[in-house]
């Protein structure tokens, strides 16, 4: 049984600061102190002095290997979980997103074997498309014996996977009755396709009409609708990726009400502004995701968000394509490959840009990447804690660690790179996933560790 003494750690959790030591037994934590350990416990001991250590990253919202009128995202659950692991994130959230007629089961496990070569620890949200009378049982079956406790939901895609108002109300409730909750997509669907349709008719076919084909008051508006829904249902909501100030309105006074309801952003959304929709086709395109790039006012009250607690997670929406994927919307804006990478930078731009800036507690870096969606998700105290008996996900963190962003040194496969030239501070120097070490000294090391899927509760 291996054993790996971390000592002279600075750890960190999303409450708690303090030098310690950690000793792993096999994959767990098997004892946490402030006091010395004897090093003749452990077969490999590592000096953690001036290192950060926290618990291993979560991304609750990454799309691997997703099948779009372009092809298939450019990372699959094996490059992506490299990234992911580069960048200090041990545990994935995907989605499974069912064909018309699918059983939600049959979907989930189609998509498990897709990600038997993910690296990292997986779960997924599972996506009711559509309303069937089988529904409630289907959904209470995938929480009981999964134990997947999300259902993702769209209100834009209405074509394909979007859920007209009336079946996005069943399915609340059927997930309320389960005792699961709901994530949603907030645009509103009816409004969003009629722009695009009319920018195309016009022959406004560019980048740029992207954005405003998808403006924010009609992401605002659907969370408002989303969360008067859910409240009905008494159901639980998390909000994914909230990109618009006017969207925190509503959200806000929820959570002061005491409603349930969660939010998530990501680094696009504080970083990244609508700027980036200025310029040529080839300089555009890369940009195009939805909801799309904001202005830099809306950067602003997001990061005022986390630091309110409006907002709770920090999620990547890791979506990548290829520049020639990219170009298949050259004369159509509505027909360019949709998502941009992340999952490799999402720490170390929050550490970067958040916690060296000033605008974040370490406690709160890791509860927005880390501790929060364990407990949000079900995952906690197995994941998003250090803690004994759990689990040995833990991230030393080199805090002068410095690099520059750019498509010629990033883990993912794609050749595009949303963050290019942005300089970052900080970085994973040793990454474990339950007690094996799998960044070491900040190189990828151990390539056939094999991810495993989690049971939530």
């Amino acid at each position: 049984m291996a054993r790996i003494l971390i000592r002279n750690g600075e750890i960190f959790t999303g409450t708690e600061q303090f030098r310690g030591h950690i000793l792993i037994k096999d994959e767990r934590i098997e004892l946490v102190s402030k006091d010395s350990l004897p090093e003749t416990q452990a077969d490999e001991v590592i000096d953690a002095k001036g290192f950060p250590v926290f618990p291993g990253g979560i991304d609750p919202h990454v799309h691997m290997h997703l099948p779009t009128g372009a092809g298939y995202s450019s990372d699959d659950f094996y490059s992506g979980s490299q990234a992911a692991l580069a960048g200090g994130t041990t545990t994935l959230i995907d989605f499974v997103t069912p064909h018309k007629g699918q059983l939600l089961q049959d979907a989930l496990s189609e998509r498990k074997k897709e990600a038997e070569n993910c690296l990292t620890d997986y779960s997924f949200h599972v996506s009711p498309v559509e309303w069937r009378n089988s529904m409630p049982d289907e959904i209470k079956a995938i929480k009981e014996q999964e134990g997947i406790t999300s259902f993702k939901v769209y209100m834009a895609y209405k074509d394909t996977i979007g859920l007209e108002d009336e079946d996005l109300r069943k399915v609340m409730k059927a997930v309320a009755e389960a005792g699961g909750m709901v994530t949603v997509h907030s645009e509103m669907g009816d409004e969003v396709d009629s722009l695009r349709k009319q920018f195309i008719a016009e022959g406004k076919t560019a980048p740029e009409y992207h954005p405003l084909s998808r403006p924010a008051e009609l992401e605002a508006e659907a969370v408002k609708k989303a969360i008067a829904f859910a409240d009905e249902a008494r159901c639980s909501l998390y909000i994914v990726h909230v990109s618009a100030a006017a969207s925190l309105k509503y959200i806000a006074e929820a959570q002061e009400k005491g409603q349930k309801v969660f939010a998530e952003t990501c680094p696009q959304y504080l970083l990244l502004d609508d700027e980036k929709y200025r310029g040529s086709f080839d300089e555009t395109a890369p940009f195009v995701l939805s909801p799309p790039l904001r202005k830099k006012a809306d950067n602003k009250a997001l990061w005022e968000a986390l630091l309110g607690n409006t907002i709770r997670t920090l999620g990547t929406d890791h979506c990548p394509f290829n520049r020639v994927q990219k170009e298949q919307g050259k004369d159509n804006f509505t027909k360019i490959a949709n998502g941009i990478g992340g999952v490799e930078h999402r720490l170390t731009l929050l550490y970067t840009y958040g916690v060296l800036q000033g605008k974040l507690t370490m406690n709160e870096f890791v509860d927005l990447v880390s501790t929060n969606p364990a407990k949000i998700f079900g995952l906690y105290p197995k994941k998003g804690l250090i803690a004994p008996g759990s689990d040995a996900d833990l991230v030393l963190w080199n805090p002068d660690k410095e690099n520059l962003i750019s498509v010629k040194n990033h883990v993912s496969n794609s050749d595009l790179e949303a963050y290019e030239g942005f300089r970052t501070q900080g970085a994973p120097e040793y990454v474990f996933l339950r007690g094996q070490k799998i960044v070491d000294k900040g190189k990828l090391t151990n390539h056939n560790l094999k991810g495993k899927f989690l049971k939530r509760h």
